[in-house]
């Protein structure tokens, strides 16, 4: 079976009761599994791996973590955010986990214009790359060298970006010939600003915000109404078209201007600074980047979610092939499949129309499909025999954020995905036990909570599975707790031997 044909079965199964049924999210816990999840100690042994693998916690107490990153001499260093969904500031840090387990930061963000969320870290020829998401105040990829386990003052390689918004600045990863690939996503779920972006907290405080194209595009003047949060009366109501602030309707053959930096976008700069270049656009959220065995770029990218005045139904998350100069669909697009398809619509909807005119070039079709709402995010390649499965991939998949994204009838993600990306097969490598699928605190389990990111160490022989931690989700947003993130190891047995 076809990647994109499982993904229709497994939402197509749902059936007509799918309507009637409450969503079912893993984030959707109890007081009780709640109080259980924060309070009770973690255990490997609640983690599913293939025969022959194993699983340790190699430190806990972290804050909203997001990414792992190695020095020359086995150092481990974790990047905490310092922000999370539900509008949570904390203080985002870069921690190195010492061999026990203690964690000793290595470097605070200042109180003020931080950057937060801190989306992924990097090593490179001494120096940690650190993508400064910008959910407050705009996001920027900064450098930090390295000498003597202390980090220099921060270098700012590229800044202004677009990170303000639903989706902020993701990565990086750094290829061999000196350049620092990083993802941007969209302000917007769809490109059309609406009711959804005040409960994200940034509508009320930049009512100026829309997307912005990377290339000049036309519109073609569809519209949506919606009601609007900035005022206390009810009934009142607004249009919005796409690529233009709230309240702001298009006009059929409206010419958008493109600019650099722009949301959806995968960009590149220097290691030592530079002009920031683009290398692909048309995704929506291009969280994980890494660099195949060939030095191919790969991104896992989150599909549209059911909300807000332009909601999209049955969006896949992806994993691309990227080529540099393409254009991958988004907003008008989900999996390489026009949005105009009754499959995006729910099942007393009507589907989506265009918001462009013309369309930048045909997307392709994504190189791996994962399960709607399952958030594909951090990852990389074997490249170790000793560890196995050399060429493929190891993605964490986060969990859905049901009710908030759309509703679902089970758990979705909430584990770690092993991908071909030559014959576009999937499977579960590392989650929680199969008979009780989703996080922890769903199941008074106590392994896998949310994983954001997967890494191999410089050795390839162990992968290091970052776990952001417990997110209780309800009607009322999102609920991040801190001090519940986690850092794994996932490493191959030696065999025993014979008598």
């Amino acid at each position: 079976m076809q990647a994109g044909a499982w993904v229709a079965v497994a939402i197509g199964v749902t059936g007509a009761c799918y309507g009637q049924r409450p969503s079912q999210g893993g984030g959707q816990i109890t007081k009780a599994e709640f109080r259980d999840a924060i309070r009770s100690p973690a255990n490997p042994h609640d983690i599913d791996v293939p025969p022959g693998y194993r699983v340790e916690l190699v430190a806990q107490g972290l804050t909203f973590p997001t990414g792992v990153a190695f020095g020359p001499a086995g150092e481990v260093y974790v990047v905490e955010s310092g922000y999370s969904y539900g509008e949570r500031l904390t203080t985002p840090r870069i921690v190195e986990v010492e061999p026990r387990g203690e964690l000793r930061v290595v470097l605070e963000g200042p109180p003020s214009k931080n950057g937060a969320p801190w989306n992924g870290i990097a090593y490179r020829d001494g120096a940690l790359f650190v993508a400064h998401g910008g959910a407050i105040d705009g996001g920027s990829i900064v450098r930090y060298d390295v000498a003597g386990g202390t980090l220099g003052a921060p270098q700012v390689l590229v800044e202004g970006l677009p990170g303000i918004g639903d989706h902020h600045t993701n990565g990086p990863v750094i290829s061999r010939d000196g350049w620092v690939y990083f993802g941007q996503g969209t302000v917007t779920n769809s490109a059309v600003v609406g009711p959804d972006n005040a409960d994200f907290g940034w509508l009320g405080r930049h009512p100026e915000l829309h997307d912005i194209p990377c290339t000049d595009v036309t519109l073609a003047g569809l519209n949506f109404t919606s009601k609007n949060p900035l005022t206390l009366d009810e009934k009142d109501e607004v249009t919005t078209g796409a690529y233009l602030p709230f309240g702001t309707p298009s006009t059929p053959g409206q010419v958008i201007k493109g600019s650099l930096p722009c949301s959806g976008a995968i960009m590149r700069v220097r290691t030592t600074g530079g002009p920031v270049e683009l290398v692909a656009w048309g995704f929506r959220n291009p969280f994980g980047l890494a660099l195949g065995p060939d030095d191919t770029l790969y991104v896992t990218d989150n599909g549209f979610d059911t909300r807000g005045s332009r909601p999209v139904f049955g969006g896949a998350d992806m994993l691309w092939r990227v080529e540099p100069g393409r254009w991958y669909g988004w907003p008008d697009f989900s999996e390489g499949r026009p949005l105009t398809a009754s499959w995006y619509a729910e099942s007393n909807g009507a589907p989506k129309g265009f918001v462009l005119a013309q369309h930048p070039g045909q997307p392709p079709e994504p190189t791996i499909y994962f399960p709607v709402h399952s958030c594909a995010t951090g990852f990389d390649f074997s490249r170790d025999p000793a560890f196995g499965h050399v060429g493929e991939g190891f993605v964490a998949l986060f969990g859905d954020m049901a009710p908030n994204v759309g509703k679902v009838l089970h758990p979705v993600g909430f584990a770690v995905m092993k991908v071909n990306p030559e014959s576009g097969e999937l499977e579960f490598f590392a989650r929680n036990h199969a008979d009780e699928p989703g996080p922890g605190s769903k199941r008074e389990n106590h392994g896998f909570e949310r994983p954001v990111a997967a890494r191999f160490d410089p050795s390839g022989k162990a992968l290091y599975v970052v776990d952001f931690g417990v997110m209780q989700m309800s009607d009322r947003g999102a609920n991040p707790i801190a001090r519940t993130g986690k850092l794994w190891r996932i490493t191959k047995e030696a065999p025993h031997a014979s008598r």
